[in-house]
């Protein structure tokens, strides 16, 4: 196993995520105990000592889980993160119930990595509100010992997270981000790693694979990467082009069996970034991907100059290419648009075609938004 240093301990850089647990009878809310138990054996025997789980994973039962399978090992044997849930905004008056809660069903006394979870832009405005306490509370924590090391998760867009780091980034030790060859590029990954670099804080990777959207790829892009590294398997390329970006220090892999396991700890047994040739094909391959995917839409604004509802159409078509992508397992669009005013919402288009007449691109904007309003029920 590969070990980074983080503040003088060796924290393994392949790190268990707890959100995609083997589950009965596909209830997520239904984690199968003995399955996982085999799962963290193996992890503990071969290395890893990062886990994470969060409050709302598997239903709330990722946490009961984890403790308890967690609680057999030496304390000092594995380093736990959790997160303070914010992505439900009901959440926010109850930081000190749900921290207290969150150390019982985990059944520690402290948490050693601790997180804002999913700052975006549905909950920035409350986490940044000092009527919640959130921040006083968890800086109080950290002082009490019960939080070792505070940082934060991060699904929203570089102007969301700059306003996050330009009010609590002194205090931030750590930042977990979405990142991966395909969202380098798609979700402007790359920016938040240079940001991130700027403030010198280290990254925390989560979907590696993209929720396992990079773990197959179709045979034109396989021959491409065979040629490459004919003994490298697909899943793999994910993990070395994470191991080729400074600042990555823990990659987070929401591993369901086993078998994912062990091929993911066979990958972290040695460190083989990719050279110059290679980060240029895996990234060649991302763009041609995207570009048989998504809107072309570059976010140039000229229609927004037109519309007379003045609508955000290209943050309206970036969340529409993320639902295009995602398919039926996202959640960052849904959650998006609940920052949007009403009358700003896709479905609002008026079908009046102003903007098509200055699209550089030539999208047919209003067909697009109604495909997108369409796909979030809003028809």
């Amino acid at each position: 196993m590969i070990y980074n240093e983080f503040q003088g301990m060796k924290l393994s850089a392949l790190g268990m995520g707890n959100m995609r647990l083997p589950v009965i009878d596909g209830n997520d809310s239904r984690i199968d105990v003995d399955k996982a138990r085999e799962m963290i054996a193996y992890c503990m025997e071969h290395g890893i000592n990062y886990y994470d789980t969060a409050y709302g994973y598997h239903g709330g039962n990722s946490e009961l889980v984890v403790g308890e399978l967690l609680h057999s090992y030496p304390r000092e044997s594995f380093y736990l993160a959790s997160k303070f849930p914010g992505y439900d905004l009901s959440n926010m008056p109850k930081v000190k119930e749900i921290f207290e809660e969150q150390l019982k069903k985990c059944r520690v006394d402290f948490f050693a990595f601790y997180l804002f979870h999913n700052v975006c832009e549905m909950n920035i405005n409350q986490y940044l509100d000092p009527k919640y306490g959130i921040y006083e509370y968890l800086i109080e924590q950290k002082k009490n010992g019960k939080i070792k090391h505070l940082g934060f998760s991060v699904h929203g867009d570089i102007d969301c997270m700059t306003r996050f780091l330009d009010a609590y980034g002194k205090d931030m030790e750590f930042c977990q981000i979405e990142l991966n060859y395909f969202d380098y590029q798609f979700q402007n990954a790359k920016e938040k790693v240079e940001l991130l670099d700027k403030w010198n804080i280290p990254i925390w990777v989560m979907e590696p694979v993209r929720g396992g959207q990079l773990a197959t790829l179709s045979g034109e892009y396989s021959k491409k990467l065979a040629a490459l590294r004919p003994d490298e398997k697909i899943p793999a390329w994910a993990f070395r082009f994470l191991q080729t970006i400074p600042g990555v220090t823990v990659t987070l892999s929401g591993m369901s069996d086993l078998e994912q396991v062990k091929d993911n700890i066979r990958t972290y047994e040695e460190n083989r970034p990719l050279n110059n040739d290679e980060m240029k094909q895996i990234l060649e391959i991302a763009s041609d991907m995207i570009s048989k995917t998504t809107v072309p839409c570059t976010g140039c604004h000229y229609c927004v100059s037109k519309c007379p509802k003045k609508l955000d159409i290209p943050f309206l078509l970036k969340l529409y290419n993320e639902a295009m992508i995602s398919g039926s397992g996202d959640f960052i669009a849904p959650m998006a648009l609940m920052s949007v005013d009403e009358d700003k919402q896709p479905e609002c288009c008026i079908n009046c075609h102003s903007c098509e007449k200055v699209c550089p691109q030539t999208i047919h904007i209003p067909e697009e938004l109604r495909k997108f309003a369409a796909k979030m029920g809003r028809a």
